[in-house]
């Protein structure tokens, strides 16, 4: 078995790492301070436009997005080592366009809504958002009161909706609601829902750890074009998988492009750091710990890349999924938290990156499903046979 990348995706790799250590780590001290000063570690929009324009230029765009549409037709194995290298740095930037919502598109579109949803969206020209959660209904979609009414060839949205992302910028948001037809439950199932259709507001920005920021949205009467119903009505939910897969794969490169980081700098700090006479590079429980934390990113990123390998395959990749998602962001947390330890007072800082990392992986813990749910996923399964 062969467990190195390709030379193309492996120069891709040290393309993206060279964007991050030229372009985005420099922005890390203006963001932390921003941070400090007002609790907000968004980019400004002069930062923003410039990591665009560079990372296009490089050729960074429309990776994994179909070739039909201007994308380069990167498969899963290409792009955990482009999340990886992102991870590494605490600006929060995606190369357009995100992932996820771009792999539910291209498994849900028509002729029609390809040309004027996923053409436009995959060559980074729009930003989307998607609408699942809900106040009282997370992790159990089951639990979902968004309805959605057929009305002539309309449908009639409404419900609330929570924990949005770019809710505030984005051009349309695909958005997951129940179905019905002449008074009959037809399932959940998605629409594309345009920003400026009456009956949508973006009602509240929910501020989270670590500076970043979800929304809350409204839809009341909202009157949603019949052309708009992405993908087979009342079979919303495999698609929305192909969604949330997606975002839980980019979540474990990311946690071990952060716990990476954490462990490179412990191991530049920890020979130059003397106590009582000793470097903290030489101490037993030093070296023990360091040990541990290679130990455990190396599992987890052969993990991440046996399961986008096998998406790749086409396989099944349920139980693969949690168990990357689960693993990794536990071994980031723990290793981030012991970087912030060995450096001591200097860690509980904010002129470090290792405090938004933390804050980071703390919300990825719970993101797109918190561990506890994975594990039970993984549990009833391997006790399924």
């Amino acid at each position: 078995m062969n467990f190195e990348l390709n030379e193309d995706f492996s120069m891709l790799r040290d393309l993206v790492a060279r964007f991050v250590k030229e372009e985005m780590l420099p922005l890390e001290p203006a963001v932390l301070e921003r941070e400090a000063m007002t609790g907000n570690a968004a980019l400004t929009t002069e930062e923003e436009e410039r990591l665009r324009s560079v990372s296009k230029d490089m050729g960074l765009w429309s990776l994994d997005a179909p070739e039909d549409v201007g994308g380069m037709a990167l498969p899963h194995v290409a792009m955990v080592g482009v999340n990886e290298e992102l991870g590494k740095s605490a600006v929060a930037f995606h190369l357009p366009p995100d992932s996820p919502n771009l792999q539910m598109l291209m498994a849900t579109v028509n002729d029609a809504q390809r040309q004027t949803y996923l053409a436009p969206y995959a060559q980074g020209d729009t930003v989307s958002a998607i609408g699942i959660s809900e106040p009282g209904a997370g992790s159990d979609p089951k639990a979902m009161k968004a309805r959605a009414v057929k009305d002539g060839d309309d449908w009639i949205i409404n419900g609330r909706k929570i924990w949005i992302t770019r809710a505030d910028e984005a051009d349309f948001t695909i958005l997951m609601a129940n179905a019905e037809v002449d008074g009959e439950k037809r399932g959940i199932s998605a629409f594309l829902v345009d920003a400026d259709l009456p009956g949508f507001e973006v009602v509240r920005p929910i501020p989270m750890i670590g500076g970043e920021m979800t929304y809350e949205v409204l839809l009341e009467d909202c009157r949603v074009p019949g052309d708009r119903l992405l993908g087979e009505l009342g079979k919303g939910f495999a698609p929305m998988q192909v969604r949330l897969g997606t975002r839980r794969l980019q979540i474990a490169c990311w946690s071990i492009g952060m716990a990476q980081r954490a462990l490179d700098m412990v191991c530049e700090y920890a020979p130059q750091r003397q106590t009582f006479g000793m470097p903290l590079s030489k101490r037993g429980g030093v070296q023990d710990w360091v040990g541990q934390a290679a130990t455990r990113i190396h599992a987890a990123r052969l993990m991440t890349y046996d399961c986008a390998w096998k998406l790749d395959e086409g396989r099944d990749t349920r139980r693969e999924i949690s168990m990357i998602k689960a693993f990794s962001t536990e071994m980031a947390w723990d290793i981030v938290d012991h970087a912030m330890q060995l450096f001591g007072a200097m860690g509980m800082t904010r002129e470090m990156p290792l405090h938004l990392m933390a804050s980071r992986i703390r919300t990825m813990r719970i993101y797109d499903g918190p561990t506890e749910i994975h594990n039970w996923v993984i549990g009833r399964d391997v006790l399924a046979g």
